[in-house]
Parts: C-alpha cells; sequence; structure tokens
C-alpha cells in the first residue's frame, strides 16, 4: 500500500506485558477490514491476555505501519525492564520477532522486510551478551513444530549459540545471526505445494527445491546493504564438508565459514522438530547422530563445538 496510514503488520498477543500501558493502537482484522481494538495507554490484565493467547495463530492482531516505531521501543523498554525474568523476556523476544521473520517471506517489498529484521538480530545479540542463560531459554522455546517461519529464526538462535562458542565478537555474532535468518530467503522462489507438502518430496520437486540457494543468492544481491558473508552463508549452505554438496560443490575450507555454521545448525533443527512424516530426536541423539553417521557433511571442529553447547546446556 502505497500511504503508511493504510498499511498494517501482525504482531502476536504474548509480546503485550500484563500492566503495562500500549504504547500503540492495537487492531483485528474483520472480513479484511482494520477495527480498532485497543487504544495507546490501555492495559491489559494477564487472564485476557491469558484468554486471547489461545485464539492467537499469530494473524489475528495489527498494528498501523506508523506506529512500528512505537512497538520497537515498547519491546526494547520491556527487554531492558529489571521487572520481568530472563525466561520471559526470552518469550518476549521470540513471540516479537515471529513476524518480522514471517515479513521475510511474505512482504511483497522484500528488501524492506531484509532492512526490519537486522534490528530482530542486534536484539538477540544483546540478549545474549547481557544475560548469562539467555541462550538456553532461546533453545528451550525452540524446537515444536517445523515450519519455515519458525525455522529460520531457530537456524538463526542456535547459530548464534555456536558462534559464540567459537569466539565470535559480537558484531560478528550480529553478522552471523542475519545470515542464518536469511539463509533460505529463497525459499520466496519456491511454490507454497512443495513447501508445505505433507511428506517427502519427489525428484522433481527435490530438484525445484534445491534451487533455493540460488534464488537466494539473486534476492540478497540486488541488495547493497547485504555484505558478502551473509550472501555465502546462504548461497553455500547446503554444501558439505566431503564435496558432496549443492550447488557448487566446494571442499571443507573452500566452504564459507558461516555457511559451515548454518549447515550444522539447519540440519540440527529440522532433526529435532515435528514434521508429517518424522518423530523429532532429542538434541543430544540429533548431534550425536550428526556425529557419527553423517560426519562427513560438516566441519569437524564446529560439530564438536556444537556437541560441547548442548551438553553444557542439558548439564546446566
Amino acid at each position: 500500500m502505497e500511504n503508511k496510514s493504510d498499511a498494517y503488520f501482525k504482531v502476536r498477543i504474548k509480546t503485550l506485558i500484563p500492566g503495562k500501558p500500549l504504547s500503540f493502537d492495537l487492531f483485528i482484522r474483520l472480513q479484511d477490514n482494520p477495527l480498532l481494538y485497543l487504544r495507546a495507554g490501555d492495559i491489559l490484565t494477564p487472564e485476557k491476555i491469558a484468554k486471547l493467547s489461545k485464539q492467537d495463530s499469530g494473524a489475528h492482531f495489527y498494528i498501523n505501519e506508523n506506529d512500528r516505531g512505537n512497538f520497537r521501543n515498547f519491546i526494547h523498554d520491556q527487554m531492558n525492564s529489571t521487572s520481568l525474568d530472563v525466561q520471559d523476556k526470552a518469550l518476549l523476544l521470540r513471540e516479537s520477532s515471529m513476524n518480522i521473520v514471517e515479513e521475510l517471506f511474505e512482504n511483497s517489498d522484500v528488501h524492506a522486510a531484509l532492512a526490519g529484521a537486522r534490528p530482530v538480530i542486534q536484539q538477540f545479540v544483546e540478549f545474549m551478551d547481557a544475560e548469562p542463560k539467555a541462550m538456553g531459554h532461546l533453545i528451550s522455546l525452540s524446537g515444536h513444530d517445523f515450519y519455515t517461519y519458525n525455522h529460520s529464526l531457530d537456524v538463526g538462535i542456535y547459530s548464534m549459540g555456536l558462534g559464540a562458542a567459537l569466539g565470535y565478537d559480537l558484531k560478528t555474532l550480529e553478522e552471523l545471526g542475519v545470515a542464518s535468518l536469511f539463509h533460505d530467503i529463497g525459499k520466496r522462489q519456491v511454490s507454497l505445494e512443495i513447501l508445505c507438502k505433507k511428506g517427502p518430496l519427489n525428484a522433481e520437486e527435490w530438484t525445484q527445491m534445491q534451487k533455493h540457494p540460488q534464488f537466494g543468492f539473486v534476492i540478497l544481491n540486488e541488495n547493497p546493504t547485504i555484505s558478502a558473508e551473509i550472501k555465502a552463508a546462504c548461497f553455500e549452505h547446503h554444501e558439505s564438508w566431503a564435496g558432496n554438496g549443492y550447488p557448487q560443490q566446494l571442499v571443507a575450507d573452500e566452504i564459507h565459514p558461516f555457511a559451515r555454521i548454518v549447515a550444522i545448525t539447519d540440519t540440527y533443527d529440522a532433526m529435532t522438530t515435528q514434521r508429517s512424516y518424522n518423530i523429532p530426536l532429542k538434541p543430544i541423539d540429533a548431534v550425536t547422530m550428526m556425529k557419527e553417521k553423517l560426519a562427513g557433511r560438516y566441519d569437524p571442529e564446529m560439530l564438536k563445538a556444537m556437541h560441547s553447547v548442548l551438553f553444557k546446556l542439558r548439564a546446566a
């Protein structure tokens, strides 16, 4: 829509904190028309939020585009509040991020969606840096049903955790987080019938799916703000350490470190989340299988670090 006042973005009701006045108007959409539900300054009770959450699929509540900055400030203030514990902050950050991730795949203006996603990763990095237990809580919220939006966000979270274990500084972690979030952006060009198929893909469908790294590279290459590292993670995350991956059959150190990380976290998330045709593995079982049966696909030192991360979280 050309006029910002006619544009709305989706939010999840769990991003609204009980007892905290809203700094934006909240709308619901009925018969494709936005209707005012709560005014800026209104306060929700815990009971009301709990009741609404049961009905919220992520597509019920909207904020006017003119209030996007107010919403971001609202989330930022809560993340810096002393009244919320680390578990509540993890839930708030994840819930507030999901609809931003959806925009990467649904927004017709992909470059606007790309620009809006980086602040999300910055918040994750800041949270991880400020709260030693942040990663454990974020991971505990991951690993449920698999679909493209959940998957992209979870791969970002796992990748930043692995990057931290490898000693990356905060700036590099931010770039890695963005790269991981964007790794499947090429799936915008893959048909929904293939993406949402309930079961394994046939040969023709698999050929189409295997093109998503190239599709993603084209999308990212058209945006001058996207770094070479982010493009590499997108284009190379299905390469294999042994050289039998795609699309370039790169070998070992020829693969960018970000892509090697995403190769591990992408597989890990797929193995530990529920799909219609598989039973999810436990975290340690998934990494053990990757180390023992799929070892040739991954950087061995990074895979060892991933095992260490999950072992420490389990011990904690």
